[in-house]
């Protein structure tokens, strides 16, 4: 299909009904791909998408976010400084360049999902006998290692209701979080096989402070980590809270909407004690595992912390690979190939057509079409 040109078309109805009105119309295309084809129907059109930011719109709207996204920079030359425009600067080349990369993170956003989306355990708030107890345990994905029990456990507390927090670091500084799983600890080794969980859970997402990162020597004492993660992590979302069962199993506790993580910071808030031990008559708290089930959107971008209000620079790198590799869920087979690469060629499809409609070569018709390889962010 070729690009018409407006002297060829008759009436625009983006001359007729206005821009803002034209606006409300464009944003009902809730698919990123619908609004990538919307911009090759004509020139007008393409202007009009690119110059009202409609792909960072659409963004927007799926993760609120987004909007705290200050600048843009695509990265062609990791080895050069980075170089950041005037934010004030109108110019076409830095509005094509922002409507490229906000239409590829919408992307991004329906990449697949995974369930190892945690880097490293950065803390526990307490350990009752580190590091035998340690919050390292809970990447293993069972109760026993090597014939040894693998979990974490607070201290002892008189108190029910005293809290307990642990954090982690996730794969990526921008992720889409759906679901986190928690097993508490069963005590196998304890008369009566106790089961140590909390009454109810709940999450936080946030980042670091600018220029702030971090350190080895920290991670493993309790009291400077925690004061660090104090004083120099923002946290910008906060879930309700779940009630957690008593049960020993993987607990799945599912986000009432999907989240964007900027920072890559994840706190799980434990919310009360029901598990009393024999010996000392202390509550205690035991998590044997924990899961985060989500989109992380490394390597194709990354972000860098501006402010402390969360303001931040978008960096993509149109060299990487632009999607992880499927992992998949309970019960599918161990490997996907034929998924992956039909997905892979979905993208590559997807990356020509935008870039088609920047030069203003129409609409690609291609191999972009698959109903289940394209959906929806909203």
């Amino acid at each position: 299909m070729e690009e018409q040109e407006d002297s060829s078309c008759g009436y625009d109805f983006i001359e007729w009904v206005g821009a803002d009105m034209s606006v409300k119309i464009f944003m009902f295309l809730d698919n990123p791909t619908h609004l990538v084809r919307a911009s090759a129907v004509s020139t007008s059109w393409r202007r009009f998408v690119v110059a009202n930011g409609l792909s960072k719109q659409l963004c927007i709207r799926a993760f609120p976010e987004v909007s705290s996204i200050a600048h843009v920079i695509e990265v062609n030359d990791m080895i050069e400084p980075l170089q950041i425009r005037n934010e004030t600067s109108l110019d076409w080349s830095r509005l094509e360049r922002e409507h490229k990369v906000y239409a590829f993170l919408a992307r991004g956003f329906t990449s697949f999902m995974r369930k190892d989306c945690i880097l490293e355990a950065i803390v526990a708030s307490s350990t009752d006998n580190y590091p035998q107890e340690s919050i390292h345990h809970t990447l293993e994905p069972g109760d026993r290692v090597d014939q040894r029990a693998s979990y974490w456990s607070s201290e002892g507390d008189f108190n029910p209701e005293a809290p307990e927090t642990l954090v982690y670091k996730l794969i990526a500084n921008l992720c889409v979080i759906t679901e986190i799983h928690i097993h508490p600890f069963q005590a196998y080794f304890q008369f009566g096989f106790p089961i140590y969980s909390a009454k109810a859970v709940r999450f936080r997402l946030g980042h670091l402070k600018p220029a702030y990162e971090f350190e080895n020597d920290i991670k493993d004492e309790p009291s400077p980590a925690l004061r660090f993660i104090s004083e120099n992590v923002v946290w910008t979302y906060t879930s309700p809270s779940f009630p957690m069962a008593q049960e020993s199993r993987l607990q799945k506790f599912k986000l009432p909407e999907p989240a964007l993580c900027i920072g890559g910071i994840l706190q799980i808030e434990l919310l009360g004690r029901v598990q009393k031990q024999e010996m000392d008559e202390k509550y205690y708290i035991c998590v044997s595992h924990v899961q985060v089930v989500g989109r992380p959107l490394s390597p194709a971008f990354d972000v860098d912390i501006i402010d402390p209000s969360g303001k931040c620079t978008l960096k993509y790198y149109p060299d990487a690979e632009y999607c992880c590799s499927p992992i998949p869920s309970e019960g599918e087979a161990s490997s996907s190939p034929s998924r992956f690469r039909s997905f892979t060629a979905s993208i590559r499809g997807w990356e020509q057509m935008i870039l088609n409609t920047l030069l203003g070569g129409g609409v690609v018709v291609g191999n972009d079409d698959s109903d289940d390889e394209i959906v929806g962010i909203a």
